[in-house]
């Protein structure tokens, strides 16, 4: 499972429009892209493409990037304990099938690989779960992020609405003089980076 697909299309999907933002002042360094939209502050409405900040947002990408090293971690874990679960099961069927074993020792070793078997899908269980549980908060802090930083954004804006403008989704077209969205990312990513450096 891609991880970054999921991360990226759970964000998308829960916020579709961000309202009500009072925003943030804008960077020196994206001063010439906070100018333009200096310039639309007028109309009090703006959008930002939010398939685009979350492609864009390093903050996304790093909690990404952490999510699928953790996954791939589980999953050598689950893979080396699946394999050691299928060779102790070739064995058993091995002794069984040469009769090297007595009914009895072929009874506890059905028992315990019936065990292990177990085992192995409850682990299996408990990994995924955390990892989506993980998956779900790394998206909260994405968003939140995202929202206090609209808050900052719009001090110097005083826009009415902040919109987040996808395909499919309930805006379908927005002028483009009211996209923010390469402001926002700079914005975003100067602020994420000045504090990922403390």
């Amino acid at each position: 499972m891609n991880k970054l697909s999921v991360l990226k299309n759970s964000l998308i999907a829960v916020i579709i429009v961000i309202t009500g933002v009072a925003a943030l002042s804008g960077c020196d360094k994206t001063k010439g892209k906070t100018e333009e939209a200096k310039q639309t502050a007028d109309k009090g409405i703006a959008f930002v493409e939010l398939d685009s900040i979350i492609a864009h947002f390093d903050m996304a990408i790093d909690k990404t990037t952490d999510l699928q090293e953790k996954s791939k971690n589980k999953e050598a874990e689950l893979t080396a304990k699946s394999q050691a679960f299928d060779r102790d099961v070739r064995d058993y069927q091995n002794k069984a099938q040469k009769g090297l074993i007595t009914r009895a020792t072929a009874a506890e070793m059905e028992q315990t690989l019936a065990q292990q078997q177990q085992q192995l899908l409850a682990l299996r269980d408990e990994m995924a779960g955390n990892l989506n549980e993980e998956s779900i908060v790394a998206q909260r802090q994405v968003l939140e992020y995202i929202n206090q930083y609209l808050a900052e954004f719009n001090v110097n804006h005083n826009y009415q609405y902040i919109l987040a403008k996808q395909f499919p989704g309930p805006i379908l077209y927005g002028d483009s003089t009211l996209d923010i969205t390469a402001a926002v990312i700079a914005g975003l990513n100067a602020k994420y980076n000045a504090e990922k450096k403390k």
